[in-house]
């Protein structure tokens, strides 16, 4: 049985390429795409209102910090990774740990932090 199938994740991408193979590797996982949000504002309002099972989050959105998003995902206990060109050390992420899945990405980690999310 596959634990992703049906599971609604919500993008945060400003790239529109990556956005949709990201959608791609997602809808190939089972998974609803929530979004994308390629914008800090719409991010944080589906983060705040949308019916969602867990977030890939941009860090850098339009040179702006997707970091709004996750306070906001972490307040609803929305698990959610971070999609980065840094590495851990490289993020100012005031918060609970969190996964970070360094770009450019394949579907396998993709798919790796969202069972580990998810389980």
């Amino acid at each position: 049985m596959n634990v992703l199938a049906g599971k609604k994740i919500l993008l945060v991408e400003d790239e529109a390429i990556i956005a949709f193979a990201v959608e791609d590797m997602l809808a190939d996982l089972g998974c609803e795409v929530v979004g994308p949000a390629m914008r800090l504002d719409e991010a944080t309002i589906l983060a705040a209102t949308a019916e969602i099972d867990a977030a890939i989050l941009d860090v850098n959105l339009n040179n702006l910090r997707s970091y709004a998003v996750a306070k906001a995902l972490e307040q609803r206990g929305v698990p959610f990774v971070f999609a980065t060109g840094y590495d851990h050390e490289g993020l100012e992420w005031i918060g609970p740990a969190a996964d970070v899945i360094a770009k450019p990405y394949r579907k396998e980690q993709v798919e790796a932090a969202l069972r580990r999310m998810l389980g």
